[in-house]
């Protein structure tokens, strides 16, 4: 039998996801659903999609969907993932999943208590490339680390309706990218962060609009976090050791990674070419552990998200 998604949203995100869906072997998009019922009829149209729904809830019930992906804003990403736990539903839940540790806590209380796995889709985490760089950390080619840089920033349309600056829609740098840094940094050095200090200007709607974290990993180990809605950046992660560096290009979606040695010479290059979507990668990720009867994944477990919404909590009261 297919395993069977349904996904709440209609927007650019889930079409990548329906995208990637349909390059999984034994994997089916059921059925989507939106605020809008016709957007979600449109969608189901040019996407494959057989049954569409205007009320999340009523899709949820007719269908009973293996897992449910949640591809809304991120405002409403608390309240659905509660929603599907209600039903006793698997939850796979883009990011930031959830923007405060207690709500996330809560959740996943309720989700495990219903035996229902949930991950937040941190789809980073599973790409060639930056598992590449864990692995040239790992098996100590750049001998100790001693820091670790994480940049990401683009400029998007200054208007403060948007997803991107709306608060009313959970916008701001942290729950669009500094999550990125906050899940990837930890994963990359098998390290959690014990600290942070936070350095946050604000757009005009009032969100977090650019950030400068310095964090402390265990073992001591320093990384910097620069975040920002206001420029494009020159994004990109550098772990530095003590016999040459990894660097990492758009870590958060990461095509290649390059090892240098301890003169800087380029002494390996990665280059992932057979990746078509990244998504596929925590599709084949949810199926697996669901079909495990796992209540969380091993890669983005429950305690790495309540992680990142403390830390995001922190920066979001940082401008109060």
């Amino acid at each position: 039998m297919p395993f069977k998604f349904c996904i709440l949203g209609a927007g650019n995100i889930a079409r990548k996801f329906a995208s990637a869906g349909a390059m999984v072997d034994g994997c089916e998009i059921a059925a989507v659903a939106s605020k809008s019922l016709a957007r979600a009829e449109v969608f189901a149209r040019n996407n494959g999609i057989e049954r569409a729904y205007g009320d999340y809830e009523s899709m949820l019930k007719a269908e009973r969907p293996g897992c449910a992906y949640i591809a809304t804003t991120c405002d409403s990403h608390a309240r659905l993932s509660a929603l599907c736990a209600d039903h006793g539903m698997p939850v796979l839940c883009e990011k930031a999943m959830f923007s405060d540790d207690g709500e996330a806590g809560n959740f996943f209380s309720k989700a495990e208590a219903r035996g229902a796995f949930s991950m937040e889709a941190l789809w980073s985490l599973f790409l060639p490339a930056l598992r590449q760089a864990r692995s040239w950390l790992m098996s100590g080619r750049i001998g100790e680390l001693v820091c670790a840089d994480f940049d990401v920033g683009f400029a998007p349309p200054r208007d403060m309706a948007n997803r991107y600056f709306n608060p009313a829609l959970g916008g701001g740098a942290a729950n669009d990218l500094t999550v990125y840094a906050l899940h990837i940094l930890p994963w990359v050095t098998g390290r959690t962060i014990e600290r942070m200090s936070a350095r946050v200007t604000a757009a005009p709607s009032g969100v977090d609009e650019t950030e400068a974290l310095l964090l402390s990993l265990s073992g001591g180990l320093p990384a910097t976090v620069r975040a920002t809605l206001a420029s494009r950046l020159e994004e990109r992660m550098t772990l530095c050791g003590t016999r040459g560096r990894i660097v990492v290009p758009k870590p958060h979606m990461a095509q290649s990674a390059i090892l240098f040695d301890a003169d800087g010479r380029e002494a390996e290059r990665f280059v992932d070419s057979r990746t078509r979507n990244g998504f596929v990668y925590e599709i084949e990720e949810v199926m697996r552990c669901i079909r495990a009867g796992k209540l969380e994944s091993a890669v983005v477990p429950h305690g790495a998200t309540l992680q990142a919404a403390g830390y995001i909590r922190q920066i979001h009261e940082a401008l109060r």
